[in-house]
Parts: C-alpha cells; structure tokens; sequence
C-alpha cells in the first residue's frame, strides 16, 4: 500500500477494534502507516496477541522505542521486499521493451495518486 494522506495511520485504534479480539497485525508496508500508541494500547490491553513490523517510522527504530522491549512485538530488518537475481533481469527487460516501443512502464508512477 503507497503512502499517501489517505493512508497515513491507517493502522489505528479504530483498525485494531475492527480486529477480532487475539488477532495480529503484520505491517509489510510504510511505517507511517502505523499509529505506534495505538498499536500499543492494542497490545497491552489484550486485544491484539501480537504484532510483525518490517517497516517502522523513524527508520531505524531509535534505541528507546518501546516496541523493542514489548513482549508481543516482533521487529523485522524491513526486509519483506527483497530483489531477487532470478527475477528482476526478467523485469527490468520488459521495461526496456516496453521503453523502445514507446508503452507505459507496467509499474509507473502516478504522481497525481501520490505513488
């Protein structure tokens, strides 16, 4: 999910209420997406049983963030994405031809959307 105005706090109080009560959040997305004080709120009262972050704002966490001590929080090295040898060759030739026989990339950027 791009981060846009939208989106930013996406993953609050009102998210994690919609959750079933033992639910977990995974946040493969921006940092910004996340309200942190509600995620922890969430955490410490029960409702959420844990929560995977691979993506956290500010990037890096800051040593005393509370998330690296919270029992039920799982910090992840924002490595959901990775580009893999075997097939971004594959990607990056179809940009190529899709360049020289003047078509929209597969994969553009919209500034207008924001992303």
């Amino acid at each position: 999910m791009p981060l846009t105005a939208e989106t930013e706090g996406i993953l609050n109080a009102e998210a994690f209420a919609a959750l079933p009560e033992g639910a977990a959040v995974i946040n493969l997305g921006r940092g910004a997406h996340l309200v942190d004080a509600d995620l922890i709120a969430a955490l410490d009262s029960g409702h959420l049983s844990g929560a995977t972050l691979d993506a956290t704002k500010p990037e890096p966490l800051p040593a005393d963030s509370p998330f690296w001590l919270h029992d039920r929080v799982t910090i992840m090295p924002h490595t959901a994405r990775r580009v893999r040898p075997d097939t971004v060759g594959s990607q990056v030739a179809e940009a190529v031809r899709l360049d020289r026989v003047g078509k929209p990339q597969i994969w553009a950027v919209d500034r207008s959307a924001g992303y």
